[in-house]
């Protein structure tokens, strides 16, 4: 029964209004039969009520608020104070026309009339008889209708059965009463003194927590012991859930120990949040659910999430879960699924872009390009994962870089170097504290669409521990035939990378896996020239450093002679990293001199660079004279590019015997084992007495003893140096060489071609002995690179002893 309609007997008063009133009694049989005598006027105003229902008989207050209403309980207290009430079919409607009311209400009496502070009015109506509309005679400026009235059927005094319902309704609307904790027990003085059974009907019927639609129905039937059982028939349906209600709070009512208290108050904590602006979990949940409607999902990924969102309205906010799952959501609902950024093959463009951002480069340009070039028209991005391998500072991550541009795509970029968990690519398993996607879908999630340009950085600094191998984690997510349903621990489920376009850069292909190298298709980029690194210092570097260090063109100006000199003579590598820093040193300098106003040369000088750079450590390497025998001079290839050194042999009376020295690695030694014991195998044809070499003791030495050096390529030089000294001829003047030996005599290919061929000229060496397969390696060199060289090809030993060893002898030479 309805809280608000049978509080107290002061329902049925004015106290609450006007202190001062007298109570109303409960209406007696008496009263009602003369309430049931009086005559209906033809004519009524009609008051639509919203949210309720008016009973005969019953006294309720109800406030009027528009403006019709108003006019209406104005006009009729100045005169008879009898109106008409009715329901209204839909409580929201401003304005109730004839048809938005219901036909069947109650003639009333206004007993008071209180105006309010805002405006509105509160009035009290007691209910009278029942009436129909018969027709709407006026709707300005209110409702008016012509009436009928409704007969009320009532039993005889002898209906047995009857009372039998009346006496139920009494006895059950005080067990309600009693049960019920938000009605005092004061109400059953109301009921226990109601006489009139067809009062006690409507009250009780009144005062039921009951829809408008619902009292109605009750208002509606004619017949009082039908409406007396439809009534019985509601209160045991309340009784019922009433008597559930409060045995399920019997079974959970348990004394609060410390963690309920402390629920208890984090409730409190939430609750003051939400006032304070936060979001409730209802609202986050259906934020959730809003998002995902936006989202372009299959079938399966979207019943994935629906799943996992219910799981989440069941979770307890205080509870770790909560907050696990939560993350969960918002990173699905973050991931780009089946957005892709559209491709711009502009092949033109892309070339342009390119040539802006990296000078020289041309064949690995040229392979980006044919790349590009097969993706637009095969319009598939299931491409072979293209991997940049060369020494530090060449460009490769910057490449990948040019090509997001090129091709309008974001551009992401994860440094693998030192990583050593499977779960910065896999990603934890949520149950575990603290779990994250792995880096590919967090980079995903940061690019915003499923098809970036994706560089894997330092591909071969991946490292394995006790938490497994990245590298094999990496397997799945570079095969092409794979990656369509990559897995992560903490998505648990597979998602697309097919479109994704991966570049991989490293140093060093031999420390990468087997199998991850062979999902690559390996690109060399090698070192840049002399030349190349001064048109980058010129283009690229010295541009960027005056803006860093806020100066421009007119404060400084480098020379091409100037930027040649520091790259000769203060730095040693392949890239321009070293450059860069050198030239920032000496545009640093002049920032000094702006800013303290001092004077300074605009133009840099050789002075200025030396003054400010100090003296040159590492000027160009020279050529040896030819006046000693036995000193060579051979090419090597180094991480910072290419370098001559020099082989040097001496002999010395004694049993035969070889000692090598400079740093030397197992192959450079077994090279100048194999080239001793050819000269003895072969000594008469290269004219040499065999007992001389069993007299002589060998020193091979190669300089600068404090740097490592290793491989195979020194070998003909070895060899040339050991022919030079046992028979004290000159070897040719300005002369270089490399190639590998075997014991047959072969010269066989070596690598580092380009770079040992820019070496050679940096030394002023005119010719450069080589293996006839390497020829193939000179043919991709720039010709300007190669004027001024002469290459003689060799397959033989004995052809290198030819073109290397002169007819002339040493100064000073030995008599052996």
């Amino acid at each position: 029964m309805s809280q608000q309609k049978i509080i107290t007997i002061d329902n049925l008063s004015l106290q609450e209004f006007d202190s001062e009133a007298d109570l109303i009694p409960l209406l007696t049989p008496e009263d009602e039969e003369e309430m049931n005598n009086e005559e209906l006027p033809s004519e009524l105003l009609i008051l639509p009520l919203r949210n309720t229902v008016l009973f005969p008989g019953v006294v309720i207050p109800i406030t009027a608020g528009r403006d019709k209403s108003i006019k209406l309980i104005n006009d009729a207290n100045a005169s008879d104070k009898i109106i008409g009430v009715v329901s209204q079919k839909n409580e929201e409607d401003e304005d109730p026309t004839e048809n938005d009311i219901n036909k069947v209400g109650t003639v009333a009496r206004i007993l008071r009339v209180l105006k309010m502070p805002d405006g509105n009015i509160t009035v009290i109506l007691q209910g009278k008889k029942r009436f129909e509309i018969d027709k709407v005679t006026s709707t300005e400026p209110y409702m008016k209708a012509s009436i009928k009235e409704v007969k009320e059927e009532r039993p005889t005094k002898k209906d047995k059965e009857f009372s039998a319902i009346i006496e139920s309704v009494r006895d059950l609307a005080i067990q309600i009463i009693t049960e019920s904790p938000n009605i005092p027990t004061e109400a059953t003085f109301a009921i226990k003194n109601i006489e009139s059974n067809s009062f006690l009907v409507n009250f009780v019927s009144s005062n039921m927590n009951l829809t408008v639609t619902e009292k109605q129905d009750l208002l509606e039937i004619n017949k009082l012991k039908e409406r007396a059982l439809a009534t019985l028939k509601f209160m045991n349906l309340e009784f019922q859930k009433l008597e559930l209600k409060n045995d399920i709070q019997s079974k959970v009512r348990f004394d609060l120990d410390q963690q309920q208290r402390e629920y208890f108050l984090h409730q409190q904590m939430k609750t003051i949040q939400e006032e304070l602006g936060g979001v409730s979990q209802e609202e986050e949940i259906e934020e959730f659910r809003t998002k995902s409607k936006t989202k372009i999902w299959d079938e399966k990924t979207q019943k994935h999430f629906d799943k996992e969102l219910s799981k989440m309205q069941r979770s307890n906010p205080q509870s770790p879960d909560f907050g696990i799952q939560r993350n969960y959501l918002e990173l699905f609902l973050d991931l780009p699924w089946g957005k892709y950024s559209k491709d711009k093959f502009d092949l033109k463009k892309a070339e342009k872009i390119l040539d802006r951002d990296h000078f020289g480069l041309e064949d690995v340009k040229k392979r980006m390009i044919e790349h590009l070039a097969v993706l637009k028209l095969r319009n598939d991005m299931k491409s072979p994962i293209l991997c940049l391998t060369g020494p530090p500072g060449v460009g490769k991550t910057s490449i990948g870089k040019s090509i997001a541009e090129a091709l309008g795509r974001e551009y992401v970029r994860v440094s693998l170097g030192g990583l050593r968990d499977e779960a910065e690519i896999r990603g934890h398993r949520k149950t575990y504290i603290g779990a994250m996607p792995g880096r590919i879908l967090q980079s995903l999630k940061k690019a915003g669409t499923s098809n970036p340009v994706f560089v894997l950085d330092e591909i071969d600094k991946l490292s394995t521990s006790n938490q497994g191998d990245p590298s094999s984690a990496l397997l799945e997510v570079l095969d092409p035939e794979q990656n369509s349903e990559f897995y992560d621990n903490f998505l648990e489920m597979g998602y697309d990378l097919s479109k994704v376009m991966f570049i991989a850069t490293s140093n060093n292909m031999a420390t990468i896996q087997p199998a991850l190298k062979d999902r690559m298709e390996i690109i060399k980029m090698s070192g840049y020239t002399i030349e190349e690194k001064v048109e980058i210092a010129k283009q690229h570097l010295f541009p960027k450093q005056l803006a860093v260090h806020g100066l421009t063109s007119k404060h400084l100006v480098i020379g091409k002679k100037q930027l040649e000199k520091i790259v000769e003579g203060y730095t040693r590598e392949s890239g321009v990293r070293g450059l860069e820093n050198k030239i920032a040193q000496v545009i640093r300098n002049a920032a000094k001199c702006v800013a303290m106003e001092e004077d300074y040369n605009i133009k840099v000088t050789d002075e200025d660079i030396v003054k400010i750079l100090g003296v040159p450590r590492l000027e160009r390497d020279k050529s040896e004279n030819n006046d000693v025998a036995g000193v060579v001079t051979g090419l090597a290839w180094t991480s910072v590019g290419g370098d001559i050194l020099f082989i040097e042999s001496l002999i010395s009376p004694g049993k035969g015997t070889m000692t090598i020295t400079g740093n030397l690695g197992t192959v450079m030694k077994e090279s100048a084992t194999i080239a001793l014991e050819y000269i003895k195998a072969n000594a008469e044809l290269l004219g040499l007495n065999s007992e001389m070499l069993a007299k002589y003791n060998i020193h091979l030495h190669v300089p600068e003893g404090a740097t490592p050096k290793d491989g195979p390529s020194a070998g003909i030089a070895m060899l040339t140096s050991l022919v030079s000294v046992f028979t004290q001829k000159k070897i040719k003047k300005s002369l270089a060489m490399t190639g590998e030996i075997t014991l047959r005599g072969k010269v066989l290919p070596v690598g580092g071609i380009k770079e040992k061929i820019l070496a050679a000229k940096r030394a002023n060496i005119k010719e450069i002995i080589l293996c006839h397969e390497n020829k193939s390696d000179i043919d991709e060199i720039k010709a300007e690179y190669l004027t001024g060289l002469t290459f003689h090809y060799v397959k033989e030993m004995h052809e290198v002893l030819a073109i290397a060893i002169t007819k002339d002898k040493v100064k000073n030479a030995k008599t052996l």
